[in-house]
Parts: structure tokens; C-alpha cells; sequence
């Protein structure tokens, strides 16, 4: 039983991850770089939330849920503090961007700055790496 859900879920993701690079590639313009969409944001957090634990999936999942708005609301503002408080020990310049992140889930202004910033991250971290 475990297993075929196990199967039904990597099914899934590739199907997904395909589908993204269909859409990459038909959006893929001589004249420049595609357009980043609000939908861009949803689908990177769909595929970085594909890659952890089960157990973090479902909370996750359940976190996302539209009825679990105050529950998101109360995170984000509290890992915003905690970000902007980071010289604390235990606090963390992380926490700023998670939540950055999560509070986009509620205000789709936020998705396609926050989509533009992980791309500028994965740039800048290829450009890195590739020394």
C-alpha cells in the first residue's frame, strides 16, 4: 500500500516536472527571458516541497490549506521578526526569507518578486559553483 503511494507520487512529480518544462520551453522567447508569473512561485514551493520528508510534505500541505490563514499569517510575521532580529542567537537572517515566503501565499503581489529573487539566487549560485 505504502509503496504504490510511493510509486503514485513519483508519477506525479515527473509528470509535473514535465509539464514545467514544456511550459519553459513554449514560453522560451529568442527575444528574451519568459515572463515570471505568480504561478511560477506556487509551482518552485509544489517542487522544493516534492524533495523533503513525507512527514514535512503533509505539514506543509496542511499549512497551505486556504481555512489555515491566521495559523500562516502568525508564522510569517513571527520568521519576518525573527529574521529582522537576527543578530540574536538562535534567530537567523533564514528566517526573513521563509517568512517572505509564506506570507506570498496570501498576497499574490509578493509571488512574482519572491520568484524573481529565487531566480536571481539560483544565477547567482550556478555562476558561483561553476568557478
Amino acid at each position: 500500500m505504502e509503496s504504490a503511494r510511493t510509486m503514485e507520487r513519483v508519477r506525479a512529480t515527473q509528470t509535473r516536472g514535465t509539464q514545467a518544462e514544456s511550459r519553459a520551453e513554449s514560453r522560451a522567447d529568442p527575444q528574451g527571458p519568459a515572463p515570471v508569473t505568480a504561478r511560477d512561485w506556487d509551482e518552485r514551493v509544489d517542487r522544493a516541497s516534492q524533495k523533503l520528508p513525507e512527514r514535512v510534505q503533509r505539514m506543509i500541505r496542511w499549512l497551505r490549506e486556504p481555512a489555515r490563514f491566521p495559523v500562516r499569517l502568525l508564522a510569517a510575521i513571527l520568521l519576518i521578526l525573527g529574521g529582522i532580529f537576527s543578530i540574536l542567537p538562535v534567530l537567523g537572517l533564514w528566517m526573513l526569507p521563509l517568512g517572505l515566503a509564506l506570507l506570498a501565499q496570501d498576497v499574490p503581489g509578493l509571488k512574482v518578486p519572491m520568484e524573481r529573487a529565487a531566480r536571481w539566487i539560483e544565477r547567482q549560485w550556478r555562476r558561483w559553483r561553476g568557478r
